[in-house]
């Protein structure tokens, strides 16, 4: 039987080898080993990319901190009502229409599961920008996360009134991690919730091709002109978990987006 020394062989030096091999630069990478628990291994945890669509995380989380607060007094099966100026193009045509109410339950769901756009920016609402951020960071310990901006799936951008006009959302890897973390190890509000969410991600065409039969990756993706990302919890069939997190400061296209395949059966090899 192997030591447990011998069952964690990826190494910073590895990882930036295999990041290197895959194409997948410029890039910032975090591998968390959570059972048995060792130190993470990354790869510029903190660079500064555009989170994308991994920002609806972070946001869902806060809001379920918010109804477990009960102030507001919300709950999940609370009816939010759809306006008109939280329209805006998703990848997968979005259920959501104006005049639509649909509860926290279901909007929670479709920003995780589809990246719902739509259903983030009531979310925006619902949370507000600023304590959201404040529960990212103080409850969730994120310091580098903030909400800002509602999402735009395509141009020109949706009117923002609330927005500054300069900031951008910020979730680093880093952060990422340290969420995924929190949800694997049941240490936030409703995290049962989100792990199922993460489960039911209906894009998968990154990370997740790069797994062994029996492993289960509970993920989230995020995707722009500018970024491509991929990060979760990843169970492997011999019982151990892992944070993997793989941000570049790639374009989203076909061609970037298969490399994530091939990283993750390399480090995968090695874990």
């Amino acid at each position: 039987m192997k030591s447990k020394s011998e069952l964690v062989r990826l190494t910073s030096r590895r990882l930036e080898a295999i990041v290197a091999d895959t194409g997948l630069q410029p890039a910032s990478i975090v591998v968390a080993p959570l059972i048995p628990a060792e130190p993470p291994i990354s790869l510029a945890p903190e660079l500064p990319l555009y989170p994308a669509s991994m920002i609806k995380v972070p946001l869902v989380a806060a809001v379920l901190a918010i109804l477990a607060e009960g102030s507001p007094p919300l709950s999940l099966e609370t009816s939010i009502g759809v306006t008109p100026e939280n329209m805006t193009a998703n990848d997968a045509e979005s259920p959501l229409r104006p005049g639509y109410s649909a509860t926290l339950r279901d909007l929670t769901r479709l920003a995780i599961t589809r990246s719902d756009n739509v259903a983030t920016n009531v979310l925006f609402d619902v949370a507000g920008r600023q304590r959201a951020t404040a529960v990212a960071r103080e409850r969730f310990g994120l310091e580098a996360t903030a909400f800002h901006r509602k999402l735009s799936g395509s141009e020109p951008l949706i009117e923002d009134p609330l927005w500054d006009g300069v900031h951008r959302n910020t979730h680093p890897a880093g952060d990422a991690a340290r969420l995924f973390d929190g949800i694997a190890g049941d240490r936030i509000a409703h995290a049962g919730l989100l792990r199922e969410m993460l489960a039911e991600q209906e894009w998968n065409e990154k990370l997740t091709g790069g797994l062994r039969e029996g492993d289960r990756f509970l993920h989230k993706t995020g995707d722009t002109d500018e970024v491509t990302h991929d990060g979760g919890i990843l169970y492997t069939a011999e019982g151990r978990t892992y944070v993997v997190v793989a941000y570049t400061g790639l374009p989203s296209t076909p061609e970037h987006n298969e490399r994530f395949a091939p990283f993750m059966r390399a480090v995968r090899e090695l874990l």
